[in-house]
């Protein structure tokens, strides 16, 4: 009597649970629904229907780790669990680039110094995915970008704050010590090309601006951003979206774009190192732009043509890195025998070949002549584009930028120069950096110049999204537009809400790939799904680099095959 009736009351328990569930009346849509279907897979059919009614995969595990960059260095992964179904799942993973803010000429120990910096901010960053930011993200909501991005701002703004209250501490205690014995005073070293000035220096009677203090990165502010992206590409596979469609809908408030454009490449062709005995030090980067009207196939095909003939016409001559040309030199005249041919040009970390030269012209001559002997012409079939990075020119004991070796420039020789560069060489499209972004008066003279023939862009003024969002006054209402990169503590939130002042301001946006870059293909996405004119990876060699342009070719196929491609 006790069994039956226990069974009767399970019964009835259960029916309640059931219905209340709504499945009977579910269970008699789904077998109505699929039956005149007839599937081969019944049962996956029916797990398929009844997976709408599921609930939303919500966050149940981060995984923070130290991995490697493309050049080495160390950085960091971040891997997301949901719980999705009833069962952890892991869902995708991101490795974030490293970037840093030291110039190739400074001085090794300012190197090591960054070196050991990174790792510990790396190490950090490590700690606070797997120990605070684990806990706190628990249960979200995978697809909840903005509450997450809201979180990990205000995570952030607490962590920068307890730094500050350290420091205060720090610097109370040191007042309070007494004072130590007096000791001869510490020879400050003569400030070199490339360094930072703390006053203004006078130069034919102008006032150099000094260069402004980098902004303080804290350290393991790369756990902020790898979080942010993770919860997105999260998100977008919980979604079944590719990742640049889920962020344009992010971006436009989950309306989704009838067309979409690609980001023109710009592609880098030289990294002309400043620290090579060559001449020229104002060119770091030379990149080629295929025209808009080409596909993204058709012109890395046309870009990939014009590397082989640069890299002919550069073993023919006998440039090659200055290192081993001079080694070659100085064995052939030791031993009395001719110089064996060059070999292949070195590849940079940006993916590129690497080479010197005396002076711009001869650059410019030389890119004009690879593509006259393929049958293209600059200016039509292809643009060329100059990395000045100019901040790192600057010469603070003389108050000038040092172009060539031993020639300078000030501030206002540097527009007149860039005018006259332009004017005789109008397939140049894009300035980077060409000045200083301290240099505040020659940028609006340059623009005023040079605004209606070519692009002038400011990369190192956009380092830091943060402050760019805050405080617009780093040349942006001078410049065409900036160079945005998703590092430290950038989040996905503050991508879209800055582009949407960019475009606004109706400035242009180019994502640019950090020195540092990783495998992780999501910075396309990004730049695909923000709108971005144009993309910076680095150059056609190099894992890193080619692992990104494959994905934007794979995008344009699948846009192509949608029929949304603009």
């Amino acid at each position: 009597m006790e069994a039956g009736e226990r069974r009767r009351r399970l019964r009835r328990e259960a029916a309640e649970y059931y219905q209340g569930h709504r499945v009977p009346e579910r269970m008699e849509e789904a077998l109505n629904t699929l039956f005149p279907l007839c599937p081969g897979d019944l049962y996956g059919e029916l797990a398929n229907y009844f997976s709408k009614f599921s609930k939303a995969p919500v966050i149940c595990k981060l995984i923070g780790r130290k991995v490697l960059d493309g050049v080495g260095q160390p950085t960091l992964e971040v891997e997301i669990y949901c719980t999705v179904k009833n069962y952890e799942k892991r869902i995708c993973s991101i490795v974030m680039a490293s970037h840093s803010q030291i110039p190739e000429n400074a001085l090794p120990e300012t190197i090591e110094a960054d070196e050991k910096e990174r790792n510990y901010s790396v190490h950090t960053a490590v700690e606070w995915v797997n120990e605070s930011l684990n806990t706190m993200l628990r249960d979200l909501e995978s697809t909840d970008q903005c509450q997450a991005d809201k979180m990990l701002g205000e995570y952030f703004a607490n962590k920068v704050e307890e730094k500050k209250e350290i420091q205060r501490r720090e610097e109370e205690a040191a007042k309070a010590s007494p004072a130590p014995a007096s000791c001869p005073p510490t020879p400050i070293p003569k400030q070199k090309k490339g360094g930072k000035s703390a006053k203004k220096v006078l130069v034919e009677g102008n006032l150099i601006p000094p260069a402004e203090p980098a902004e303080p990165v804290l350290c393991g502010s790369l756990a902020i951003g790898g979080r942010s992206l993770a919860i997105a590409k999260a998100g977008a596979t919980i979604s079944r979206v590719p990742l640049y469609l889920y962020i344009a809908l992010l971006k436009h408030d989950q309306e989704s774009p009838k067309e979409m454009a690609l980001p023109l490449p710009m592609v880098t062709l030289l990294n002309c190192e400043k620290n090579l005995p060559t001449k020229l030090k104002l060119v770091k980067e030379v990149m080629v732009i295929p025209p808009a009207e080409l596909s993204l196939k058709q012109g890395i095909e046309r870009i990939q043509d014009i590397q082989k003939e640069m890299t002919r016409l550069l073993e023919s001559s006998g440039k090659m890195p200055a290192s081993q040309a001079d080694s070659k030199k100085g064995k052939a005249q030791s031993s009395g025998k001719k110089a064996p041919p060059p070999p292949l040009k070195r590849i940079s970390h940006l993916g590129c070949l690497t080479t010197g030269y005396d002076n711009l012209e001869q650059l410019l001559l030389l890119m004009q002549t690879a593509c006259k002997n393929i049958g293209l012409g600059l200016g039509t079939d292809m643009y060329l584009a100059i990395n000045c990075a100019a901040h790192e020119l600057m010469d603070y004991d003389k108050g000038k930028y040092e172009i060539l070796t031993g020639t300078f420039k000030s501030p206002d020789e540097m527009v007149a120069m860039y005018v006259e560069t332009i004017n005789n060489f109008p397939f140049i499209i894009a300035l980077i950096d060409p000045l200083r972004k301290e240099d505040r008066k020659q940028w609006s003279s340059i623009c005023r110049a040079l605004g209606s023939k070519c692009y002038l862009i400011a990369e190192d003024a956009a380092t830091h999204i943060s402050k760019l969002k805050t405080d617009q006054n780093i040349n942006i209402a001078m410049c065409s537009g900036v160079v945005l990169k998703y590092i430290n503590q950038t989040k996905v939130s503050d991508l879209i809400e800055l582009t949407g002042i960019l475009d606004g301001q109706r400035h242009i946006t180019i994502l640019g790939s950090p020195d540092g870059e990783s495998l992780d293909e999501s910075l396309v996405d990004l730049a695909v799904g923000l709108g971005a004119r144009f993309l910076k990876l680095g150059g056609l060699s190099r894992g890193e680099r080619v692992a990104k342009y494959n994905r934007l070719l794979a995008i344009e196929e699948e846009l192509a095959a949608n029929g949304t491609l603009r």
